[in-house]
């Protein structure tokens, strides 16, 4: 199971990722578009050392090596700009991508591990993001069997056995986590649902 972080920083965000951590988060991506360099530097740098391996970056993939990073995403509008003859030669990172149709999670190429595809369920960070995408339908259309699917969008312990049973590989975690005053509860919950695929 995945977490991304929330856009912008709240309140005990350290406390609450490294307590993740401790329950057993696999990876957690670390998602902060309006950050610059030096603010994912201090942001990084509060993640305890023991869990680095595990963080996933989405902006300032320069700064990975240096803090003991092995894992980049790319946004949908970065791997439309990705030279993937050199993206693959960079074998000492693990990546992933972000898609929004089964087509373009079709057309991936293999130097992908994972993929998001998004939104799945009604958006819990995003109110008024409404998922178009019928799930069921999508998944019966996959033939991209190299990547693993990652179901992204409103996920929460209501809806998350029915997403794993639609066929997906994974979910990541976002509003449920962060847009709640019970983060470390909703991801047990979440868990251990997750744990019974």
């Amino acid at each position: 199971m995945i977490v991304i972080t929330n856009p912008i920083s709240i309140l005990n965000e350290i406390n609450t990722i490294h307590a993740l951590f401790e329950c057993g988060l696999e990876l957690l991506h670390v998602r902060k578009p309006d950050f610059s360099e030096e603010d994912m530097k201090l942001f990084l740098s509060k993640i305890e050392l023991e869990y680095r391996s595990q963080l996933v970056l989405h902006q300032q993939h320069q700064l990975a090596q240096d803090f003991g990073i092995n894992r980049i995403h790319f946004t949908e509008n970065a791997r439309a700009t990705l030279d993937l003859e050199s993206t693959n030669s960079r074998d000492d990172f693990a990546k992933s991508t972000s898609t929004h149709t089964m087509a373009d999670f079709n057309k991936l190429d293999h130097c992908f591990e994972y993929a998001f595809l998004s939104p799945i369920h009604q958006s819990i960070s995003k109110p008024n993001y409404k998922s178009d995408l019928d799930a069921e339908k999508a998944i019966a259309e996959r033939t991209n069997f190299k990547t693993k699917l990652v179901a992204l969008g409103g996920i929460s312990a209501q809806n998350i056995e029915k997403t794993f049973q639609f066929g997906f590989d994974d979910v990541a975690l976002l509003g449920s986590i962060w847009n709640t005053n019970q983060p470390i509860q909703n991801f047990k919950l979440c868990q251990k649902i997750a744990r019974l695929y």
